[in-house]
């Protein structure tokens, strides 16, 4: 039977490659992902949202946070165990590198430091220092890749005077991973992220965690948390666990889960695993088990479907369906109408004109032709722009718009608003259109 140990490697390997994939893939020359300031462009499954399309960003924010809510009630910290960035890297420096390269450590026994006494230690510790490094600044150069596209990212680093911000977020990263997984290490997970700190409000008795069977173990530490004596001599005869201290000794965040549940625990099930090769031996099911604490004492199978999840199912059901009808609403074309300082021009033959000020934008892959015109009120004509004026595809222009309401004045009293419609449409597309409102300031007669 695979070992979860073993799972959890197939599954890194599949979400590094996810990872890195996704920002060379595109659909109509968009990225399936990306949040770019430089652009001020936001891709997602190749549709592009303009800054001022963001409404979708807080469906996909809530999607974040109630997915990670609901995977928690769900599986406890799966997350962090089975895909956190900060575990796997801990994984390959520990474990890979340390561990399988250069001998320094032991998967069996994470408790035990690297012994830096000779040389020749010191000498493969610096090595595997160099490797891990390797790794973070490319891990952080693939993480700026959700945010600068791959290929203006090499782009920009072959002029690196012209790209220092740019420059800077790769070394700090890439920097900060490095010292996270070679001096912080999991002191990260238990004093840095917050998450540990919030697992224990998203827990219920049905939560699926790793959980050591005290009844058929027997007990390891008192009510207060206190440790009994470890003589076996002492232990309870009636116990099956052996004091092998295995699971303890195996465990990344040392800690003993014999316990009970504790914020250090990251799920990565290294524990079970342990006892699981220890008990086998003995024809025993193990001790520390991937379980929850109703279907260990009810010996029946976790609970998956309960109240909480249906209702996270529904919020999530329900943010993927708003989420997917604002994005079907994004408009080809993006219009902004804004006024300028001064209300209005009183001509000499008695007319009076309002300038305003047009932010055009042609979100379309094609150059397209524009043309204005004015909807409601016939008495409004357009001075300013004439005829068509052209838009480059995903160009966003600045075009002076002077509107002209076409009577005499007769008597100057109040300052009186006249709403209208102003409509921007493509020659070449009559579909791709854009309708905005405001209004025509004129001085009516007392």
């Amino acid at each position: 039977m695979m070992t979860y140990r073993s799972k959890r490697y197939i599954t890194y390997l599949i979400i590094t490659f996810c990872v890195v994939l996704l920002p060379f893939i595109q659909i109509n020359g968009n990225q399936l992902f990306l949040l770019s300031f430089d652009r001020k462009e936001f891709h997602l499954l190749g549709a592009v949202f303009n800054i001022q399309e963001l409404f979708v960003l807080p469906f996909l924010l809530i999607l974040l946070f109630v997915g990670v809510f609901f995977a928690t009630n769900l599986l406890g910290r799966v997350w962090c165990g089975w895909g956190c960035p900060q575990t796997i890297f801990r994984v390959i420096y520990r474990d890979l590198i340390e561990g399988k390269i250069f001998g320094l450590t032991q998967i069996s026994n994470k408790q035990k430091a690297p012994d830096l006494s000779t040389p020749i230690n010191k000498l493969k510790k610096l090595c595997s220092i160099v490797l891990i490094s390797l790794c973070t600044f490319s891990a952080s150069a693939v993480l700026l890749f959700y945010f600068v596209p791959p290929y203006d990212f090499f782009s920009y680093l072959s002029h690196p005077k012209d790209h220092l911000v740019l420059l800077g977020f790769w070394l700090s990263i890439g920097t900060f991973f490095t010292l996270d997984i070679t001096l912080l290490k999991e002191n990260f997970c238990i004093y840095v992220c917050p998450y540990s700190r919030v697992q224990s409000v998203l827990y219920d008795n049905d939560t699926q965690t790793v959980i050591y069977d005290q009844r058929r173990g027997g007990a390891i530490y008192q009510d207060n948390g206190e440790k009994f004596h470890q003589s076996l001599r002492l232990r309870d005869p009636q116990g099956e666990c052996i004091e092998c201290q295995k699971c303890v000794k195996v465990c990344p965040t040392h800690i003993d889960i014999r316990a009970g549940m504790q914020l250090e625990c990251i799920n990565c099930l290294e524990c079970v695993d342990a006892c699981s090769k220890v008990m086998g031996e003995r024809s025993l099911p193990t001790l520390v088990n991937w379980s929850s604490n109703n279907a260990l004492q009810t010996h029946s199978k976790v609970r998956y479907i309960r109240p909480k999840t249906i209702g996270y199912m529904l919020i999530l059901a329900l943010s993927i369906i708003l989420a997917t009808f604002m994005g079907s609403k994004k408009d080809d074309v993006l219009l902004n109408i804004t006024r300028p300082t001064s209300l209005y021009t009183i001509h000499k033959n008695g007319k009076v004109s309002n300038e305003y000020v047009l932010f055009i934008e042609n979100a379309t892959p094609k150059d397209q032709n524009f043309s204005l015109s004015v909807l409601q009120n016939q008495d409004i004509k357009i001075l300013r722009p004439e005829g068509e004026f052209s838009i480059n595809a995903k160009e966003k222009k600045r075009v002076i718009l002077v509107l002209e309401y076409d009577k005499k004045l007769e008597v100057k009293d109040h300052d009186k608003s006249i709403p209208f419609t102003l409509k921007l449409y493509s020659t070449q597309d009559p579909n791709l259109s854009i309708q905005k409102e405001s209004v025509f300031i004129y001085p009516h007669k007392h």
